[in-house]
């Protein structure tokens, strides 16, 4: 059985002058066999004449340029015309005659050059051999030349239209390439933002307060160890990230082998790590997180992540707040604020975190809101459904 699946793949392996080979030389094999004399095409009514050598030749002309039909489309219609006159001139009326509809239809389709001049040539060519014919035969309607000429015309259109379907499929395909490549840039930007962003802001606030605790060393010591720590980590993160874009089977994941997708449960150290950062935060989180999210987990890490981030940015000193509730069909996310501190000397931002969050959060099937409370301050909601893949 496997055998007989690789023959598929073997044969598409092959030259496609060895593939188009055998359509030539099944006509050849056909025009020579004595039961089939005089039965192939005949135009001008010219009484069949027996085989002799120029009967071989001619469809050796007609059957054999198949074999480069799709290579060399030009020549093999050339030379497969020149035995079809050949073969009508003198009366022998071969079934190699079939091989010129086949050649004028590769021509439509495979033809790079020449593609307005050749049928004009091909018809200019046909038109001297149907008056020869005219001249020489008992003097057939002009109706069955023109009918024969219609019969090559629609060969032709069905190349062209082959070509033309041929040529929208690729267009199709680059598009969808194109397409997967920017849904691949975009998820690689969000990725990188979040991981940027919240740690070089924390990095910015702690270095911030650290200019006014030269008094306190110990404190002054402990907020170094945090910038540096926060550091170490968002080296790690974007390791982690240059190994997604450049994958080693030899490096696993880059760490060990073990996957670092952030899962709900590490939510408390972003808490932590922004209490280290000096803003007061309170954190509640309710349920059980199931056994299997799919995505959401990942997606709820980075809701709280670009929240907190905005909370260091915008309202640094603020009373902070964030509740996640697990739930059986869905996780719940709540950031808040209540706007009593003061805007960080951070860079501003572009507002691609909080569109980039609603984007995760919509494919995933859930909810997401963001926007200032009445009382002040900003809260940052998410619905997120569980199981969904990321």
């Amino acid at each position: 059985m496997r055998d007989r699946r690789h023959v598929p793949e073997l044969w598409h392996r092959l030259d496609v002058t060895a593939r188009d080979l055998p359509l030539g030389v099944l006509l050849l094999v056909g025009s020579v066999v004595p039961a089939l004399h005089g039965n192939g095409t005949e135009i001008g009514g010219l009484p069949t004449r027996p085989a002799d050598a120029l009967a071989v030749a001619a469809a050796v002309l007609q059957c054999l340029p198949l074999a480069v039909r799709r290579r060399w489309p030009l020549v093999c219609l050339t030379l497969v015309s020149c035995g079809f006159a050949l073969d009508q001139l003198r009366g022998y009326h071969l079934f190699a005659g079939t091989a010129l509809p086949v050649a004028l239809l590769s021509a439509g389709s495979y033809l790079e050059r020449y593609r307005r001049a050749t049928p004009v040539a091909s018809s200019a060519a046909f038109a001297a051999l149907a008056v020869a014919l005219h001249r020489l035969g008992p003097g057939k309607p002009v109706a069955e030349f023109v009918t024969f000429h219609l019969v090559l015309a629609l060969a032709w259109g069905v190349g062209v239209w082959m070509r033309s379907a041929r040529a929208a499929e690729a267009e199709r395909r680059d598009r969808v390439a194109e397409d997967a490549r920017t849904a691949e840039r975009t998820r690689i930007a969000r990725e990188l933002h979040d991981v940027v962003t919240h740690h070089v802001t924390a990095m910015v606030v702690q270095s911030e307060a650290a200019r006014y605790l030269s008094a306190s060393p110990d404190r002054l010591d402990q907020t170094l160890t945090a910038v540096t720590d926060t550091g170490r980590r968002a080296l790690t993160d974007l390791r982690h990230l240059l190994g997604l874009l450049d994958p080693d089977p030899d490096r696993g994941t880059g760490h060990g082998g073990q996957d670092r997708t952030p899962p709900v449960g590490r939510v408390l150290t972003l808490v932590e790590r922004t209490r280290s950062a000096g803003q007061p935060l309170e954190f509640t989180e309710e349920g059980t997180p199931p056994a299997s999210t799919g995505g959401a987990d990942l997606v709820a890490y980075r809701v709280v992540q670009e929240a907190l981030t905005n909370a260091l940015k915008y309202d640094r000193g603020g009373r902070t707040s964030v509740l996640v509730r697990h739930g059986e069909k869905e996780i719940t996310v709540e950031v808040g604020t209540d706007g009593s501190g003061a805007r960080a000397c951070s860079p501003g931002g572009s507002g691609r975190g909080l569109e980039g969050l609603r984007q995760r959060v919509d494919v995933l099937g859930g909810d997401f809101s963001a926007g200032h409370q009445a009382g002040g301050g900003f809260l940052v909601r998410a619905r997120i459904p569980v199981g969904s893949p990321a």
